[in-house]
């Protein structure tokens, strides 16, 4: 393969995640060995599943749908020219606010450090990144590390059914040869082998990362297994959520649970936050007290585990609703369905119960602290998790595996540019006077902002989900699309943090009965059940005032485009498919603006934030004109991406986001 064939593939849509192009009731096929690299044989999919008559049928209905290429038409080449224009400027606007010359630099000076690139410092303003680029060389040694350690492991403690060389090479990551199908026995075996490894790292990564307050994260799992396996069977769903959804506000409100706390309240009934190192220096406070101070010291490397027990609490409700569940699956067993165990779809692997030997204790802790998913995700159910210790999911190629690999290195290296160019998080947090920006200069800061927030995201998405693949776990992809690709506010909710998404549709949005838009009633509960759901995703992301206004900002810019879809049918403008593409685009740019308002509401400048920004835009007719300008160049924006959507079908993909 050439280096351009190569840094071609890189960017395939099958490169990130093989469920963007296999459609989820269709199980996966490995690519021929005659295809190059991807399976591409005719232009169409880019994976080897195209030799299965069901996966060729689908791909040639989507073609057929699939409109005619508009790249090379004299409208693209004017997209083109604007292209060409507008995006350097844009990028120029944003670096000259963030270069020393500019009058406004010592406000946000000093949230800035020597960075590597010479003659630039880089932004470390946003503390989340901040933590993760300093971590960086530590994870990569980990990821390489514990890999290894499972291998150590298999070599000490092999399996008690002998496996073929074939199957034993399954277990890892880099092996991308087909191998004989696993007989029940081996896969058990392997199943065995692969949780008892995870089971026991568990213990050793969640003190290593949380020291003493292992012990309350063991705790929590603990008495959310017991609710799931001990409680009447009626009641495990209610207990289930009031038990977690209690633990997300009990862990804001109680910081952790400091064991100096704890004491102070035992020994003198009050609940106060105290400083270790003031109640070290006190000669008063009680031996219990002090032993308390003493023992939160040892907060591993990670002290405050509270931050980023939300993912846990997902995990937690997977398992118990999975388990709720598996009573009423024993007609889906895979021998009623005649399936093959080896290589189901990727709904049956979700959707079909795991043995009920299975919900172990255990399997639950070793899914539960699974050490390449715990601090970030993506996500992934129990039912899946336990199915791949089971059988290596025949999407882990080692190829893919190396590109998707790259593809992270380019993201960082994008970001780490962003950052020493466009200091726009720096200013955004300095506690600027936004009066003092051009309308141009406020709209590009908040645009790079929120490139920035969906920068920082995706980095350690895809770093700890690269972990998994080599560790041999192929969970979701988080991102699909860049956070510029998108015109939808329904589409860009499935795109982005993809995993969560089918997490919130497996567990909360399918009981509460899913969507109808075909009647105003059924559009009316629809959105009340969005409501719902991101009411709960505001408060499982932060306990914060602004991140409710956020989701039900979200919901509320739902409206438009349900409404769109009534007013201005498909079927009607069949006859005047360029007049509805234009129509729509302008429906897109109105969606676009709304969803940039929400996010900079939920995750940047806050709702007062916001309010500044809108007056210094609109405050004036140049303000006016240049929002006017904005739109056009938006406009611009979403035709390329209606196109690029389009060649998506032309190859045989319908991503639906």
């Amino acid at each position: 393969m050439s280096l351009f064939s190569f840094l071609r593939s890189i960017y395939n849509v099958d490169t990130l995640d093989t469920r963007f192009t296999t459609p989820a009731t269709v199980p996966y096929k490995p690519a021929s060995p005659r295809l190059g690299a991807g399976g591409r044989s005719n232009g169409t999919l880019g994976n080897g599943a195209l030799s299965t008559d069901g996966r060729r049928d689908v791909a040639a209905d989507i073609v057929k749908r699939a409109e005619p290429s508009k790249w090379r038409t004299p409208e693209f080449f004017v997209y083109y020219f604007i292209f060409l224009t507008v995006v350097p400027y844009m990028f120029w606007v944003a670096y000259d606010v963030s270069r020393p010359s500019d009058p406004r630099y010592s406000r946000f000076e000093d949230k800035l450090a020597p960075g590597w690139i010479p003659g630039r410092k880089v932004d470390t303003s946003d503390a989340q990144y901040h933590t993760f680029r300093s971590n960086l060389p530590y994870m990569a040694l980990l990821l390489l590390f514990h890999p290894l350690l499972r291998r150590a492991w298999n070599a000490v403690y092999p399996s008690s059914t002998s496996l073929t060389s074939s199957s034993s090479s399954s277990s890892s990551a880099s092996s991308s040869s087909p191998t004989r199908p696993l007989t029940p026995e081996q896969a058990n075996a392997r199943k065995e082998q692969r949780l008892s490894f995870d089971y026991a790292f568990a213990f050793v990564f969640l003190v290593a990362l949380h020291g003493i307050s292992a012990a309350k994260v063991l705790l929590i799992l603990w008495i959310n297994y017991q609710m799931a396996t001990a409680l009447p069977r009626q009641h495990v769903p209610v207990a289930t959520w009031v038990f977690n959804v209690g633990t997300l506000f009990a862990n804001e409100l109680a910081g952790g649970y400091h064991l100096v706390n704890v004491a102070s309240l035992i020994s003198d009934g009050s609940w106060e936050p105290l400083s270790r190192i003031a109640i070290e220096g006190q000669q008063t406070a009680s031996v219990l007290v002090q032993w308390g101070a003493w023992l939160d010291g040892f907060g591993g490397i990670m002290p405050r585990w509270e931050i980023l027990f939300n993912l846990t609490v997902l995990r937690l409700i997977s398992f118990n609703l999975d388990h709720y569940w598996s009573h009423n699956d024993r007609g889906s067993s895979l021998e009623k369905k005649q399936l093959d165990p080896a290589n189901l779809s990727e709904r049956d692997r979700v959707s079909i119960s795991a043995p009920p030997q299975d919900f172990s204790f255990r399997n639950y802790v070793a899914y539960a602290v699974y050490a390449p998913l715990y601090l970030t995700g993506p996500i992934i159910s129990f039912n899946d998790f336990v199915h791949q210790a089971r059988y290596r999911a025949t999407t882990i190629e080692s190829r893919r595996t190396l590109r998707y690999g790259v593809r992270f290195v380019l993201c960082l290296l994008a970001m780490e540019l962003v950052l020493h160019y466009d200091y726009v998080g720096a200013i955004s947090q300095s506690g600027p006077n936004w009066s003092s920006y051009t309308s141009a200069q406020l709209s590009l800061l908040s645009f790079f902002n929120l490139h920035i927030i969906w920068l920082k995201l995706l980095l350690p998405w895809r770093l700890f989900r690269l972990w998994a693949l080599i560790d041999g776990i192929d969970p979701p992809e988080n991102m699909l699309r860049c956070v510029s690709n998108n015109y939808s506010t329904l589409s860009f909710w499935r795109a982005w943090h993809r995993s969560y998404n089918r997490w919130l549709v497996r567990y909360i949005w399918i009981p509460l009965g899913g969507s109808n838009f075909r009647s105003w009633l059924g559009a009316a509960r629809s959105l009340l059940t969005y409501m719902l759901v991101f009411t709960f995703v505001a408060l499982w992301h932060d306990i914060q005032l602004r991140l409710l206004i956020w989701g039900w900002l979200v919901v509320l810019f739902f409206v438009p485009e349900v409404l769109a879809s009534f007013l201005f049918p498909a079927r009607r403008w069949a006859k005047r498919p360029t007049a509805y593409r234009m129509l729509c685009c302008a429906g897109a740019v109105i969606n676009i603006l709304m969803m940039m308002s929400a996010n900079l509401v939920g995750f940047a400048v806050g709702l007062d934030g916001l309010q500044s920004i809108i007056h210094g835009i609109v405050h004036d007719w140049s303000g006016f004109l240049f929002l006017v300008t904005a739109c056009g160049a938006l406009f611009v924006g979403v035709q390329v991406m209606f196109e690029i959507r389009q060649s998506e079908m032309r190859r045989g993909m319908l991503l639906k986001c």
